[in-house]
């Protein structure tokens, strides 16, 4: 009887799960239609003092996405405002929404992975996660790998799809 060699393992395929690079913390929606009158107009004097009056230090170590929920034309300086007031608490601060908000943290992520160590060999990017992976993270990460790598998968190794292999 011969015996059950597990090629997968003993191959020179790299699996890459984008779930290690998840950025652990909080993440936080601060929707400002609060601080609107009647929920559309920014009176300046008063979203001012919502901003001075706000107590910012319970987004310590937060990532935190700036919003408005209403219709309201909101002008660039105040986000730029709140920006200030959380800035020395949240860890990262953008205007969006949470899927924005993934989104840049993978990038953050992507932008410092050396990509020497995936040189010359197969790559497969495992496609099923448990925590929240934005789609653009995966865009992302092929075109950091494509210039170096061999060639690049999706899926599990025993069922993937190919998506790019080096011309030779």
């Amino acid at each position: 009887m011969d015996e059950i060699v597990n090629r997968v393992a003993s191959s020179k395929l790299v699996t890459i799960d984008l779930e290690d690079w998840y950025t652990v913390g909080v993440r936080t929606v601060f929707d400002i239609k609060d601080w609107l009158f009647e929920g559309l107009l920014l009176r300046e004097k008063d979203f001012r003092a919502h901003v001075t009056a706000h107590d910012w230090s319970q987004y310590q170590d937060h990532f935190v996405a700036l919003t408005c929920s209403t219709d309201a034309i909101i002008p660039g300086w105040a986000f730029m405002l709140i920006t200030t007031a959380i800035s020395p608490y949240a860890q990262k601060v953008v205007i969006g929404d949470l899927m924005l908000l993934e989104t840049l943290l993978f990038e953050i992520q992507i932008a410092q992975i050396p990509v020497e160590q995936f040189k010359d060999k197969p790559v497969i990017i495992k496609g099923c996660s448990n925590k929240p992976v934005p789609e653009n993270a995966y865009i992302s990460l092929v075109q950091k790998l494509q210039p170096v790598v061999k060639s690049v998968m999706y899926g599990e190794a025993c069922s993937s799809v190919p998506l790019y292999k080096i011309k030779k």
